[in-house]
């Protein structure tokens, strides 16, 4: 077995990989639609400011028998990559995992990073090879779905904008120049860590256009709804998904400044943004949304807008 370093943003390396990773989705999430070469794109892809490794284990005839992906922060946290480890089902039991583990080690050794974090889902097999290559567990995700059939806004609860001092302002793709500036801003405030991708702190409106052109360059189309303030307080907070081929689309972030939580915005928001791109995209079926299991008050605002959490995915930390 071959150990190679790819461009995750070369065309190439999505043609390479994706047969086995369809076929690892179909078998291991056997509900999820097929994946799309879209999905994988923006999976692997560099974003703004972090670089990305992918390292794909090959057999003697060159064909792919998993990879794993890391994302590294080149602001603030230098010491750590994050990112998941796949072994496609034909090559399991084979010594691959153990093999991308140490070459991950190696390369992050090199890089001065004393810290490899790796995603899988939740099961026995997983704290099983977690355990025996050094690894300990350190949180544990939530996947979260909601079925759009029979879905309706006004089951949600959300309260009225007006009542609440703001109007909505929403876009796809590229935020309005008059408030990029703002987004940029509350976006800073993120207090809730993105695995494998870089801070939150200083975003600039810069930043906000390179993470939209990213999601373009992978065949995303980000829709987005902002909450304004009607008396001039500016931008208090947004919600953001991100749609494909695919009858799935992905949540992104919904962040509401701290000093404005607790009045329902983030029902509004994340209300709205799901009703406007269903209407938008007649095939979507299904939006998937990731949170932290002890964080209740995301878990909270996803049960009110009819999410159920189907699965756990934890993160491993292995020294290198």
């Amino acid at each position: 077995m071959q150990i190679r370093t790819l461009d995750g943003d070369d065309p190439a390396t999505i043609d390479l990989l994706l047969p086995g990773f369809r076929e690892t989705m179909r078998q291991d999430l056997p509900d999820d639609p097929p994946v799309s070469a879209a999905l994988l794109a923006r999976l692997l892809q560099r974003r703004r400011g972090a670089d990305r490794l992918i390292l794909a284990a090959v057999d003697s005839d060159g064909v792919p028998a998993g990879y794993v992906k890391l994302g590294l922060d080149l602001g603030a946290d230098l010491e750590r990559a994050h990112g998941s480890l796949w072994v496609f089902p034909a090559y399991r039991g084979r010594g691959v995992g153990r093999a991308l583990v140490a070459a991950a080690r190696a390369e992050l050794r090199e890089r001065g990073r004393g810290i490899l974090l790796v995603d899988a889902p939740h099961t026995p097999a997983a704290e099983a090879f977690a355990a025996a290559v050094g690894g300990r567990r350190v949180t544990t995700n939530l996947r979260n779905r909601l079925h759009l059939a029979g879905w309706a806004a006004d089951h949600t609860g959300a309260p009225d904008p007006a009542a609440l001092g703001v109007r909505l302002v929403r876009w796809t793709d590229r935020c309005p120049d008059d408030l990029v500036e703002q987004y940029a801003r509350v976006w800073a405030r993120t207090d809730a860590a993105v695995n494998g991708q870089a801070g939150a702190a200083g975003v600039t409106a810069a930043d906000v256009r390179i993470a939209e052109q990213q999601a373009l360059d992978s065949a995303h189309h980000q829709y987005a709804v902002a909450a304004v303030d009607t008396a001039g307080a500016g931008l208090l907070g947004y919600s953001t998904l991100f749609v494909r081929d695919s009858p799935m689309a992905d949540s992104g972030q919904t962040m509401v400044l701290p000093e404005h939580r607790r009045r329902g915005l983030g029902t509004v928001l994340k209300t709205s943004l799901i009703d406007w791109a269903r209407s938008e995209n007649q095939h979507l079926a299904l939006l998937q949304a990731w949170n932290a299991a002890d964080n209740e008050a995301i878990r909270a605002l996803n049960r009110r807008l009819g999410f159920r959490a189907d699965q756990q995915w934890s993160t491993y930390r292995v020294a290198t």
